[in-house]
């Protein structure tokens, strides 16, 4: 039950994290209202590959702190659905250049940042 507790607080905590951040984002940047939810997500690969990087950096790291953040936190924070929302609205609109960018820069500016996250830590 510990567990699922410091799942929901981090997951309760990431997702109005993203409320906030996506809000302001894509009210001032209208041109380009995906900018809240590509960069919650660049943001939060950077945080799931520091919090990872300390795992493997700490051998006493407490579990529990990997739930909180990990699972918890970056979960919430991040959002898959909501980008895959995004796309189909592209595909229907038949905005394909920048349905294909975004797809392509979401993924691989996101393995980059997980990546980024974890040498920060080492």
């Amino acid at each position: 039950m510990k567990s699922f507790f410091l799942v929901f607080l981090g997951g309760g905590i990431g997702s109005g994290c993203r409320f906030l951040i996506s809000n302001v984002l894509n009210n001032n940047f209208k041109s380009f209202h995906y900018l809240g939810t590509f960069s919650v997500n660049m943001l939060g690969c950077i945080l799931i590959g520091i919090v990872m990087g300390f795992l493997q950096k700490e051998n006493n790291f407490n579990q529990n702190y990997l739930l909180l953040l990990s699972s918890g936190f970056c979960g919430g924070f991040t959002t898959f659905s909501t980008f895959a929302n995004e796309n189909l609205d592209l595909i229907k609109s038949g905005n394909f250049l920048v349905f294909f960018s975004y797809t392509v820069c979401s993924v691989i500016f996101g393995i980059a940042g997980a990546y980024l996250g974890y040498l920060i830590v080492k």
